[in-house]
């Protein structure tokens, strides 16, 4: 049963962190674009390589399963930032859908910081 439950982690990481890495991904290549968009919504531009850091970076250290717990708990508070700098519009159903995926999605990434990411997975190899 422990094999099962690795392996549904590893899946499991690789389905949380896919929608970071390549959000993440898009911005590096539209960078201007994507420092619009954040500006659009009042958020700063020059905070996109923060963003950046964040969505990529912890996106790949999910899926390698290296420093989980702090990935996933910096990618549950990006989420939650999220939903409510730029999904918060009770009026708007889909931005009301997307306000409560960004939820649900933070509610996965606090799991898999409580159970760690398995044992398939850097921070097994390393001991964490």
């Amino acid at each position: 049963m422990q094999t099962v439950n690795d392996l549904a982690l590893v899946i499991g990481r690789m389905l949380l962190a896919a929608i970071f890495v390549q959000s993440g991904f898009g911005k590096i290549a539209g960078y201007a674009g994507a420092a619009a968009y954040m500006e659009s919504a009042g958020v700063p531009g020059i905070l996109l390589p923060l963003v950046i850091l964040v969505e990529f970076g912890g996106g790949l250290a999910i899926v390698l399963g290296w420093q989980t717990r702090w990935a996933a708990l910096a990618l549950a508070g990006f989420s939650i930032l999220s939903a409510l700098l730029f999904h918060l519009q009770p009026g708007d159903r889909m931005q009301m859908i997307n306000f409560m995926k960004n939820l649900s999605i933070a509610g996965g990434f606090l799991a898999l910081m409580v159970a760690g990411a398995g044992r398939f997975s850097l921070d097994a190899r390393g001991g964490r």
